[in-house]
This record gives structure tokens, C-alpha cells and sequence, in this order.
């Protein structure tokens, strides 16, 4: 399997070092956590557990650099946590919610933050009626269809920011005001995310 290491000079260790300099720690737990329960309990594939680090933790962390200082986010469709609980451990700033609408990932999740300074929720995007600055979500839905979903958990001047994989240039030009944006953090291959203002 190739890893961060194989593919650049900086190594998983350093880039721990780098992105979670406060959460050494708590980033590896979770690691370990979706390594095991998370592809026990089926919200991890089983050919993931290589992957977990390159493909899930790093692959949540380019869309940070999007977030305002002292943000509060709402992360939709969380399910096992991404890119949620990278992003509030890489960014002590922020204040995270987590919202999940299956009983079983809400279990994990609440496993997943325990005694972390996050937030979970049970339920879907359209049953809460309150708001964030920032609204994420990673391999949720057609851009069109998140637009509708997530729209009343903005505030007015916040943003949406989707996550997306290589169909996200021709998913940015199907909303009017998409933003995509192409994010290259050292050490991890390049992060897709679609930025949508909400007016203010």
C-alpha cells in the first residue's frame, strides 16, 4: 500500500506533528478507533484499515484551511466522524457539531469524542433548526440536493464546504456562486472542496 511516506518526503509522524500539534494523542486514538470498531461495525470498509490515515484523516484536513478563526461548524452526515472530528482536533479554534441520523453511528460517534470538546446529534440536516458559520459534509450528496439540505443550518454570510473527488469541477458549475477550490497541503495529495457563500 502506498502511504504518505512513500509518496513524498514528509512521513505520517511529521505530519501528525504538523496538523495536530495539540492532539497527538487524541488523533491516534481515533485512528486506532476506526481501525477497529470502526470497520467492526461496518463504517469503515475492511480494506480501509491501511488507508486510514492518507485516505480519511489527511483527506479531511485541506478543507481547514477554508474555515474562519473561532468558527462554528456543523458537519453533516457524519457517520464515522469525517471530516468532523479531524478538523475540530487539528483546529482547537472551532466549535464542532456532529449531525448523524443512524442510531448505530451516533453510538460510535458519541465513543469517538469522549472527552473532546465536541458535539453529537442524532438526526438529519433538515430536522435541526439551528445554525453554524460553516456547514461541512465529505461524500454526502449531489451538490444541488446538499445546497437544499444544508441552507438553514448557514447563517447569513457563512459558508457551505463540500468535499468532493473528481467530479467536483463539473458538481461547482451546477450551483450559481460555487467556488471550487483545488487545496494542496505538503505531504498529502491535492483536496477538492466546493465553497458556497450564503448572502448576508
Amino acid at each position: 500500500m502506498g502511504g504518505v511516506g512513500e509518496n513524498s518526503s514528509v512521513s505520517r509522524e511529521t505530519l501528525i506533528e504538523r496538523y495536530f500539534p495539540g492532539a497527538k494523542v487524541e488523533i491516534s486514538r481515533y485512528a486506532a478507533l476506526l481501525m477497529t470498531e470502526g470497520i467492526e461495525r461496518g463504517l469503515i470498509g475492511p480494506q480501509e484499515s491501511e488507508r486510514i490515515w492518507e485516505r480519511h484523516i489527511f483527506n479531511s484536513l485541506p478543507v481547514a484551511t477554508l474555515i474562519p478563526e473561532g468558527a462554528s461548524i456543523i458537519d453533516i452526515g457524519s457517520g464515522a466522524g469525517l471530516p468532523g472530528i479531524p478538523l475540530a482536533l487539528a483546529r482547537p479554534d472551532i466549535a464542532m457539531t456532529l449531525i448523524e441520523p443512524l442510531q448505530r453511528r451516533v453510538d460510535f460517534l458519541n465513543e469517538a469524542v469522549e472527552g473532546l470538546n465536541i458535539r453529537v446529534l442524532r438526526g438529519r440536516a433538515e430536522d435541526f433548526k439551528i445554525t453554524a458559520d460553516v456547514v461541512t459534509a465529505r461524500a454526502m450528496a449531489p451538490l444541488e440536493k446538499l445546497v437544499k439540505m444544508t441552507q438553514h443550518l448557514v447563517k447569513r454570510g457563512g459558508l457551505l464546504l463540500a468535499i468532493k473527488g473528481e467530479r467536483a469541477v463539473s458538481e461547482a458549475l451546477t450551483v450559481r456562486g460555487a467556488e471550487l477550490h483545488e487545496i494542496t497541503l505538503e505531504g498529502m495529495p491535492i483536496g477538492r472542496v466546493i465553497s458556497l457563500r450564503k448572502p448576508g
